[in-house]
């Protein structure tokens, strides 16, 4: 059994109009699709893409705005990331164009809607008084 090498990790922050053709050139160098997950931070959403090759991890970053965030679905390039996208959905109110797969928002059975997106919590905050 031959000794793992050290990880190594990558970040690139990428426009979100240029993330499918990015995502299509990784595809193209044989990563693989390991996760997508969100996070919220301040009025942004941010979008962590993550591949792998050889024990190497190339994550890219998608900035969004909190208010009507909307990602091109890169489905069409692999095909398990309707999993991620949908939850991303589901969770943050991220819109995706082209989901292969799209749950429309049913994705998880949850008691908020779109609990860490910003936009509906303040919204959430403006219907309770």
């Amino acid at each position: 059994m031959s000794e793992r090498k050290d990880l190594i990790q990558e970040f690139v922050s990428v426009p979100a109009p240029e993330l499918l053709e990015t995502v299509s050139d990784i595809k193209t160098e044989g990563y693989r699709l390991g996760q997508i997950c969100a996070t919220t931070m301040g009025d942004t959403i941010e979008a962590l893409y993550s591949f792998e090759k050889d024990c190497v991890l190339k994550n890219l970053k998608v900035e969004l705005p909190a208010a009507n965030a909307e990602l091109h679905s890169i489905t069409a390039i692999y095909w398990p990331a309707f999993i991620y996208e949908n939850e991303m959905h589901d969770l943050f109110g991220i819109t995706f164009k082209n989901l292969a797969l799209d749950y429309g928002g049913h994705f998880f059975k949850i008691a908020k809607k779109t609990p860490w997106n910003p936009q509906a919590q303040e919204e959430s905050k403006g219907g309770e008084a």
